[in-house]
């Protein structure tokens, strides 16, 4: 079972926790609206999801799950991409960008990492 030191360690996790950090203040405008309310509730949902998930999949180890729960948390990186593109209305341009750029590179850490861990378990079978 791995320790919370090597989840530390990976940069795209590092990023999901920025997000996360980086989200508490764009909830707290969102709240001040009813219909930037249901937003916040979504991004709830799909930003804690990304590293949630990260976390989940790295506790199982690194066998056939760690992928999976990858996708899941790309997946979910996604759709947060689509819920700040939705705040547009109510969040300043500039913050929506700045994370669709975080959420950019989180999507693009994932998709090397699935990739690198489905080559590894192709060699090892």
């Amino acid at each position: 079972m791995a320790d919370n030191s090597g989840l530390d360690a990976l940069k795209f996790y590092k990023d999901s926790i920025r997000l996360w950090e980086e989200f508490w203040n764009d909830s707290n405008v969102l709240l001040k609206d009813i219909r930037g309310k249901e937003i916040a509730i979504q991004l709830t949902r799909s930003i804690g999801s990304i590293s949630a998930n990260i976390e989940e999949g790295y506790g199982r180890g690194y066998g056939k799950e760690y992928p999976r729960f990858l996708k899941i948390s790309r997946g979910s990186a996604q759709e947060s991409k689509g819920w700040y593109k939705k705040s547009k209305f109510l969040l300043p341009e500039k913050t929506i960008n700045d994370r669709i750029a975080i959420l950019d590179k989180l999507i693009a850490h994932l998709t090397a990492t699935i990739s690198t861990l489905y080559k590894k378990q192709e060699i090892e079978s």
